[in-house]
């Protein structure tokens, strides 16, 4: 738990922010079917690696804090060295501390691979930054939760763009003796009539507007919404309005995980959104709080290790790739960082064993609810060609002034 503490209180900090050849499964033109919502949208032509050659003898890496971990932050905690080792690539990390960030780093050239979040990857993907996967390259990938695999945020027209690190919704968080009865909806934060006004919280983040737009899916159903990432002018602006509305009612919008467990702690905060492993560690601290994913559904992420384009170092990259994701290791950043691993073989490896029951690791079900993180672009990702959808640009623009 005091390990974790170390490594939750930045990843939360990094999370605010937050075609072809090859043939067959391999990332190539014909493999798979087209991911959901991305009919018409062609990145640039990259081919993907073709072969592994017998490696550079490093390979620089751009991560989330948490995401590389060797031995640092705690001495038990280390999965670099062992891959050293193993493959004789020297491991280089630039922790980032935004989306923002990482694009930008992974646009100068100099980085082998990301560790990019859903408002990440398709701007990434977009400008010809990273390359299409080939994944027989990639033995790990075979035991990746299909769940994960084929994805908006981490694939276009059925080529994958790189391998799964993990998942996890944004919960309902509430205090158990403050707020009755226990809330099974998101309508506790969006409502204007809320009773608990001024003790709200949200997340700190354009890409928070999605969680409007889900709220607005299910309650709203006239606006027609059928992805909170696929926002036309009207659909935008009524997602945009329900969070100026919501202001009124926000106690702090929150990034810095610490700064939401002393509010929730304190009762400042009685109600709002957080992650799992943040009511893991007030429960802990016997704070009276529950969790639930409402009845309307909830946001999430899902993080991507992606290659570069022009990778300088691009065997290293996928011997890295393969690593993360393999049953051992993934079991061990998932636990470390707080989120579902991706390989289904992971479960069986965690020092607790019930931590894939208390973070749904298995059960598709649940994440079926869970609309992960998806960059916004101009190309409506829910399948429209007659309209044009606000970019993520915008939703920047918008969050500013929702702010004020």
């Amino acid at each position: 738990m005091r390990s974790s503490r170390l490594v939750i209180a930045a990843a939360a900090l990094a999370l605010a922010a937050t075609a072809c050849g090859g043939g067959g499964s391999t990332g190539g033109a014909t493999g798979g079917s087209a991911a959901p919502g991305q009919t018409g949208f062609v990145p640039p032509k990259i081919e993907p690696l073709k072969a592994l050659g017998s490696g550079e003898g490093q390979v620089n890496l751009v991560a989330w804090a948490g995401y590389a971990e060797d031995g640092s932050n705690d001495p038990k905690v280390d999965w670099v060295h062992p891959f050293e080792q193993a493959t004789g690539c020297k491991v280089n990390t630039k922790t980032a501390g935004t989306s923002d960030e990482m694009v930008n780093l992974m646009r100068t050239g100099e980085y082998d691979s990301v560790s990019a979040s859903g408002d990440a990857s398709l701007r990434l993907i977009a400008a010809g930054t990273v390359a299409p996967v080939n994944t027989d390259l990639i033995p790990s990938y075979a035991k990746v939760f299909e769940g994960l695999k084929l994805k908006p945020w981490n694939s276009v027209g059925g080529v994958p763009y790189g391998v799964p690190h993990g998942r996890g919704a944004n919960l309902l968080m509430w205090r158990t003796d403050k707020v009755s009865p226990a809330p099974d909806s998101w309508s506790v934060v969006f409502d204007p009539a809320s009773p608990y006004k001024g003790n709200l919280t949200a997340y700190d983040s354009p890409i928070y507007i999605a969680d409007a737009a889900l709220y607005l899916m299910a309650t709203k159903p006239e606006l027609g919404i059928k992805d909170p990432y696929a926002l036309d002018d009207k659909q935008f602006q009524a997602s945009v309005d329900l969070l100026k509305q919501q202001k009124q009612n926000i106690g702090e919008y929150w990034s810095d995980y610490t700064k939401s467990v002393q509010s929730f702690k304190s009762g400042d905060t009685v109600a709002g959104t957080t992650w799992q492993v943040i009511a893991n560690l007030l429960t802990a601290d016997k704070a009276p709080v529950e969790v639930t994913l409402p009845k309307e559904g909830s946001t999430g992420w899902s993080d991507t290790w992606m290659v570069a384009a022009k990778a300088p170092h691009p065997t290293c990259a996928y011997k890295w790739m393969d690593w993360i994701i393999s049953p051992k290791v993934n079991a061990q950043v998932a636990e470390w960082f707080g989120e579902a691993p991706s390989n289904s073989e992971a479960c069986a490896l965690t020092a607790d064993k019930g931590f894939c029951d208390t973070f749904h690791a298995t059960d598709e079900a649940y994440f079926a609810k869970v609309h992960f993180w998806t960059t916004p672009i101009a190309q409506c990702l829910d399948g429209r060609t007659d309209v044009k959808c606000k970019d993520y640009s915008e939703w920047t623009r918008a969050w500013t002034e929702i702010k004020g």
